[in-house]
This record gives C-alpha cells, sequence and structure tokens, in this order.
C-alpha cells in the first residue's frame, strides 16, 4: 500500500506545483502546520514527564469525568489523535477501563472544535506570523538546553509557532490562489455535494491524520473563498469520519481492548456524521440563529463553520451517551476477548510502546505475569499443589503430605510458559532502550528485566531438582526424603511470602522480611553441609545420596536466593518514607553474614 501511496502522493503534489506555483504555498503551509503539531507532541512527551499520563489513569473513575478529561486534553493539545493513540496505549496496558476510554473519546470530540474557534476567531484575523517567527526562535535556544524541562517547553514553543506559520502560509496562499483559479466554480449543491465533499474531507485527513489540519485548510479556503459554505460544511462532517484512521492505525498493533476503543470511534464518528448529513437543514438554522444571538455577522462563514463543528459533535455526544452501556454490550460481543494463552505476552504489544509510563507498567504486569508462571512450575516440579500450599497453615504437614508425582515436562513447561515470555521481555526493553527515555524510567525498566532473569534462573534450579525430587520424594524413603521435603518446604515457604507481598499495599510492604529470610537462607545452606557430614557418619545416609543431596541443596538454595532478590526488586518500594527506614535499618552483606553465622552457631531448626 505504502509502495503505491507515496508515488501517487508525490506525483499529485509535483502536478499541482507545476499547474499553479501558489499551490506550493498553499501545501507548504499545510506541511508547516503539520511538522508543528509533531513538535507540540514531542514537546509534551518531554515536559510533561508523565503528568497527562497519571492524569488519564485517575481521570476515568466516571464516564463525566473521562469525556471532561477527554475536552481538555484535546483542548490542550490541539490533537485528538493524540490524545486517542494515548488511550489505546493505557487501555492496552490494562490502566483504564474500556467504558472511560469510550468517554475520553467523546470528550475529545468536542474538544477539537476550540481548534477551529481558534483559527477562526484568530488565525484568520491576525497577522500571526508576526507572533510566530519570535517563538520559533525562542524554541531553537530552548530545545539546545539539556535540562529535560526547557526542551521540552522549547519543542512545544516552537510546535506553537509553526502551526500559526502554517496556518498563515495557508490562509495567504489561498488568497493568492484565488487570484488565478476560482474553485468555486466546482462547487455542488443538495444530496450530491455533501456526498462528494464529505467524501473529499475524509481522504484529506485520512492523508495528513488529522483533523485539525483538515479543519484549518478548510477554514482559510472559506475565508478566501474558494470553497463554498455548503460545502464547507460537508467537508468538515467528512474530516470527523477520517480522523479515526489515526485510531485505527494504532489499535493495529494493541491488544483486543485497544481495537474495542478503535471500534467504537469509529461508531461514535460514522453515527455522528450520518446525524450531522441528515439533519443539515435544521443545524445550519441553529447555526444561523446561535451566530446571531453571539453578535457573529451573516457573512463571517469561518465562526460559522466553527459554531457548526462544535454544534454537531456535541449532539453526537448528546445521542451516544444514553446508548453508552448498550454500546460497551455491542463492543465486547463483536470483539470477544481471547481465552487468555499463558505462554504468550499478554501486555506488551505496539501500543503501549508509545508512552515512558505505559511501557513500564506494562513491563511490570508482564514481569507478574512471568512469575506466575514460573511460581506453578517451581511447585509443580516439586510435586506441590499450588493452591494447597497457598492455602495450608502447616505448610511443612503439607509437603511431608504431597507424595504422588506430577505428570509434568518441566523442560516443555519452561520452554512454553519461561523461556517465550522471557524472550519477549528482553525483546521489549531493548526496544524501550532505544527511546529516549527518562534516566529514573530507564533504570525501572532494566531493573524489572533483571527481575525477570532471577525469576528464569530460579526455574532452571528447580529443573535439575527434579530428577532425585521425583526418585526421593514419591514415597518415604528414610532420612534422605526428608532432607529433600526439607528444601521442598523452604522453596513452598518463600512461594508464599512472595504470594502475600504481592497481596499486601505498597505502604505495607517490608524488606525487613526479606533480609530476615536471606541471613536464614544462608544460614540453613551452612549447616545443612554439616549435617549430611554427620549423616554419612552415622551410617544414614550413603555417600552416592549425600552427593546428590548436597548438589541439589545448592541448586535449591539458589533458587530461594533468586526468588528473594527478584521480590525485594519487584515489590519493595524504594520512594517512599517507610522504604528509606527499612534501607537504613535493612542489613547490609556483613551483617547478613554475622546473622547467618549465629543462625548456623545455633541447631538447625528449620531443616528436620
Amino acid at each position: 500500500m505504502t509502495r503505491f501511496y507515496l508515488p501517487v502522493a508525490i506525483a499529485a503534489l509535483l502536478f499541482a506545483f507545476w499547474f499553479s506555483p501558489d499551490v506550493q504555498e498553499v501545501a507548504a503551509g499545510v506541511a508547516i502546520f503539520l511538522f508543528g503539531m509533531l513538535m507540540l507532541e514531542d514537546g509534551f512527551k518531554l515536559f510533561g514527564g508523565g503528568t497527562l499520563e497519571k492524569l488519564l489513569e485517575r481521570a476515568t473513575g466516571s464516564t463525566p469525568r473521562a469525556i471532561t478529561f477527554g475536552i481538555l486534553s484535546t483542548t490542550l493539545l490541539q490533537s485528538s489523535s493524540l490524545v486517542s493513540v494515548i488511550t489505546i496505549s493505557f487501555l492496552s496496558a490494562g490502566l483504564i477501563s474500556l467504558i472511560g476510554g469510550v468517554g475520553i473519546i467523546f470528550g475529545a470530540n468536542i474538544g477539537t472544535t476550540t481548534g477551529a474557534w481558534l483559527v477562526a476567531g484568530l488565525g484568520l484575523k491576525v497577522n500571526i506570523a508576526a507572533y510566530a517567527m519570535p517563538m520559533i526562535a525562542l524554541s531553537i535556544v530552548l530545545v539546545f538546553q539539556k535540562a529535560k524541562v526547557l526542551r521540552g517547553v522549547g519543542f512545544a514553543l516552537g510546535g506553537l509557532g509553526f502551526l500559526f506559520l502554517g496556518i498563515h502560509h495557508m490562509k495567504e496562499g489561498f488568497d493568492a490562489f484565488k487570484d488565478q483559479i476560482d474553485l468555486t466554480r466546482f462547487a455542488l449543491s443538495g444530496v450530491l455535494g455533501l456526498f462528494i465533499y464529505s467524501l473529499i474531507g475524509t481522504l484529506a485527513t485520512v492523508v495528513m491524520q488529522s483533523s485539525h489540519a483538515t479543519m484549518v485548510l478548510i477554514l482559510t479556503a472559506l475565508a478566501a473563498g474558494q470553497i463554498s459554505y455548503e460545502n464547507a460544511l460537508a467537508l468538515a462532517i467528512g474530516a470527523n469520519i477520517g480522523t479515526t484512521i489515526t485510531a485505527i492505525i494504532g489499535a493495529l498493533g494493541a491488544n483486543f481492548q485497544g481495537k474495542r476503543l478503535a471500534l467504537a470511534h469509529l461508531i461514535f464518528n460514522s453515527a455522528t456524521a450520518f446525524v450531522a448529513l441528515i439533519l443539515i437543514s435544521p443545524l445550519r438554522e441553529a447555526v444561523d440563529w446561535i451566530s446571531a444571538m453571539a453578535g457573529i455577522a451573516p457573512t463571517d462563514y469561518p465562526m460559522k463553520l466553527a459554531v457548526f463543528h462544535t454544534i454537531f459533535n456535541v449532539l453526537g455526544v448528546g445521542l451516544m451517551l444514553p446508548m453508552l452501556t448498550r454500546l460497551i454490550t455491542f463492543l465486547e460481543n463483536r470483539i470477544v476477548e481471547p481465552v487468555p494463552d499463558v505462554s504468550r505476552p499478554h501486555f506488551l504489544n505496539e501500543a503501549v510502546d508509545e508512552f515512558p509510563q505505559t511501557m513500564e507498567i506494562a513491563l511490570r504486569k508482564e514481569v507478574l505475569h512471568l512469575y506466575e508462571n514460573a511460581s506453578e512450575l517451581i511447585l509443580h516440579g516439586l510435586n506441590l499443589h499450588r493452591e494447597q500450599i497457598f492455602s495450608t497453615d502447616d505448610i511443612e504437614r503439607t509437603v511431608r503430605r504431597s507424595r504422588r508425582a506430577f505428570e509434568l515436562d518441566l523442560d516443555e513447561g519452561y520452554e512454553r510458559r519461561v523461556k517465550t515470555l522471557y524472550s519477549a521481555i528482553v525483546e521489549f526493553t531493548t526496544r524501550a532502550g532505544a527511546k529516549r527515555l527518562d534516566p529514573e524510567i530507564s533504570e525501572r525498566v532494566y531493573a524489572l528485566r533483571d527481575v525477570a532473569s532471577d525469576i528464569v534462573q530460579a526455574v532452571k534450579s528447580v529443573k535439575h531438582l527434579r530428577k532425585n525430587v521425583l526418585r526421593y520424594t514419591t514415597r518415604p524413603q528414610g532420612v534422605v526424603t526428608e532432607l529433600y521435603d526439607g528444601l521442598r518446604t523452604e522453596i513452598a515457604r518463600i512461594a508464599v511470602q512472595i504470594r502475600n507481598l504481592s497481596l499486601a499495599a505498597p505502604e505495607d510492604r517490608s524488606a525487613l522480611w526479606l533480609d530476615q529470610e536471606r541471613a536464614e537462607i544462608e544460614a540453613a545452606s551452612r549447616s545443612t553441609a554439616k549435617r549430611v557430614d554427620a549423616l554419612i557418619r552415622t551410617g544414614d545416609l550413603s555417600a552416592t545420596a549425600a552427593t546428590s543431596f548436597l548438589n541439589d541443596s545448592g541448586y535449591a538454595y539458589g533458587a530461594m536466593r533468586d526468588l528473594i532478590e527478584a521480590a525485594r526488586s519487584y515489590f519493595i518500594e524504594r520512594d517512599s518514607a517507610m522504604a528509606e527506614v527499612e534501607r537504613i535499618l535493612s542489613l547490609d552483606d556483613e551483617e547478613i553474614d554475622e546473622a547467618s553465622d549465629d543462625k548456623n552457631a545455633r541447631p538447625a531448626e528449620r531443616m528436620p
């Protein structure tokens, strides 16, 4: 498609430039305007520091709040397409609900009308190019600063400057163009005109991927008298349909929720456009009445177009709101949630790549998904039911009673349920590293990759244990079974404690347990070797079984260390006041060694 579209677009532009040099200024104005929008978006991403994303996460508690947020954010950013992409990104990451996302889309359609008011009321009546040049000049100074906030302000200021400059060139181009060719000769009235010009507006917005740019083009052409007022109304309706293309493209790499939102956007904008076309005559009368009440001149068609744009978007929201619940039900039935495949990533997709916060949060959820898969494999590899272990009040007794061998291919389970997810996590963090992320976010992203690595290493360690677990724990064989039951109990207990951490509120999570547990593991690891020596001397344990157990205990304690380190990195909040207290109180490596020596000096209480 791109190979066909690009040559045709270039050829059409070159032909238009040859046909009329004044077309160059109009085309340059559109290009400058779109470049300004890109700069404004880049400035938001730098200067925003995640502010808008955080607001988006919190602003969807109710439909009115979601609509209000959509209006305000689109008014601020002057891009309903950007708000749509942000919403799809957060919806794909599981941070907002579908109904909240649809509410934001409703609000964004109203918010985008403010751009028409600004252009019609200011851009076409004031020499905004005089303001554009100083803004662009100042922005360059700020863009080359090291501070992220200053660079963000620079991009935003430059973006606004280029927006103003683009509007100026479009206006000048149409003013010059009308002296050569009168495009009103191609005006069409009636139903045919509505249909043809609505289609043109849709196609223009699809090409530019910005309804805002299309509306500016329509307004400047209307102000220059190059299109009729009736045809301008149809073009504005078509632009509303065409703006859905950005959401559809953004949803291609999203999960099922993102695709539902894109479909909702298409349904809403298409229904709104259909109603506007059907009611075009009453809407024109309403525009005339409101314009007269507001003191807008009967011949000020750009301002009247802004009024019309606002009326039919507000009308669309008013008509769709009562049917919101039915719309959500239709979306859920039309795009069914796929049956979860634990072997595939649930949260890592192209849609969440757009913004740093969604990247980090989606990665956190995927690492937790990896741990859920891994913990099940670890416990099943030890012939333990995860549900029984998590629900029991006596882990040691439950372990002793668990003698039935699981029918489990641990190697196959590792390849399908752990390795595939870990590969996706590594690939995702590599993509994240290629982006210009904030150093703090980048550090947390790579820390999450290390958590995933620790989890994978724990599963690998249990893979080594599996053979002798099957050999010595499926039926009682004296002291060797007791030794392996001890290892199984320790790993199970750590899995239970990690689950408790995941269920606790962030402010209630403590690093102190992790340090204490690590010290006890080191103590138990040292005392185990001594106990095995004593069992060999008394003849209760053969040298062959002892050697196997010592090797396996090394793997088991390694798995425990990896799980504890993963839990520390994942669950413990380092930026809270409590975390700072715990950092001061937590044991360093030397203190852990001392604590484990103290444990080692006492009889081992934890190993049977």
